[in-house]
């Protein structure tokens, strides 16, 4: 169990601590074909980074507002049909696929749209665009407009939905989504919020988390998982059109000493043991009565 969780998942139980409400977020499994099955594209996030440092995670991010204010081209399935398979109103379904195809051109330089419906942008130097969206000065909507492009949803297949437990400091409501490297584009080597990039068969890398190699949060390597039984990249987006998209949050019980987190329908990642509460207030407690 991470060091702080113990004292903020008393701090929850008791009451002094209340959770903060989880931010819509979105991320994106890029696959790729090879000759021995597909790989994945992962991030080996920096150390200094205030959300799951050092950890291995997929591009993505919080969703910008305004990716909900300001609408984009659109191709493929519409905002009301991703509302739909997503499970929430039509402007955050817009708000969240957006998110999705923006932190992956951000963070990965992969570009999920195109002139048209039918084709994806040409490969090129977009290095001035993504900074100029990560600095906010630039929205995915404006972007799109400028250089005559349209954001492709049919290029995403909706895989999961994972909430950060409540006793986290820094919450998120996350839809995991899962999308085929387009033909010609080339993901980047270089990431500013990571030290490190890897292609890794879903088998390769839930064998490094196992052998803490890697290490990763409960929705990254159960959805490399649940991956690693497709064969191809077209499969693994035919497999996410059946699939029901369900929120998992993870729960802590607490009997005296003993804490337990689960996260209902994946027994496997069930954390469990004596975690003796320290003396002294704690760090949540009122300075003014204590």
């Amino acid at each position: 169990m991470p060091p702080g969780w113990p004292a903020r998942i008393r701090a929850v139980e008791s009451g002094v601590l209340t959770p903060p409400a989880p931010r819509p977020a979105a991320t994106v499994v890029l696959l790729r074909d090879t000759a021995a099955g597909p790989e994945a594209y992962l991030l080996r996030r920096r150390t200094s980074m205030a959300f799951a440092a050092g950890m291995y995670a997929y591009p993505g991010g919080g969703v910008d507002p305004r990716d909900a204010d300001v609408e984009p081209g659109w191709a493929g399935p519409p905002p009301e049909e991703w509302a739909r398979r997503l499970g929430v109103e039509e402007r955050t379904a817009r708000a969240v696929v957006c998110a999705a195809v923006r932190e992956t051109f951000e963070e990965a330089g992969v570009l999920l749209a195109g002139p048209d419906e039918r084709s994806v942008a040409e490969p090129r130097d977009w290095s001035a665009e993504r900074a100029a969206l990560e600095a906010h000065e630039l929205s995915f909507a404006e972007f799109l407009r400028d250089h005559g492009l349209v954001l492709r949803s049919d290029l995403l297949g909706g895989w999961a939905r994972w909430i950060t437990p409540e006793f986290e400091e820094r919450r998120y409501d996350t839809w995991f989504f899962v999308a085929a490297l387009p033909s010609g584009q080339l993901a980047a080597l270089e990431v500013g919020e990571a030290d490190r990039v890897a292609w890794l068969s879903p088998a390769a890398a839930v064998l490094g988390y196992e052998e803490g190699r890697f290490g990763m949060l409960p929705p990254t390597v159960t959805v490399l998982r649940e991956l690693s039984q497709v064969r191809t990249a077209a499969e693994a987006l035919a497999v996410a059109a059946g699939r029901s998209l369900p929120p998992v949050l993870g729960r802590a019980e607490v009997r005296g000493d003993r804490m337990t987190v689960r996260w209902p329908g994946y027994d496997e990642l069930t954390i469990d043991g004596e975690f003796p509460e320290e003396p002294g207030p704690g760090p949540f407690a009122d300075p003014l009565t204590a």
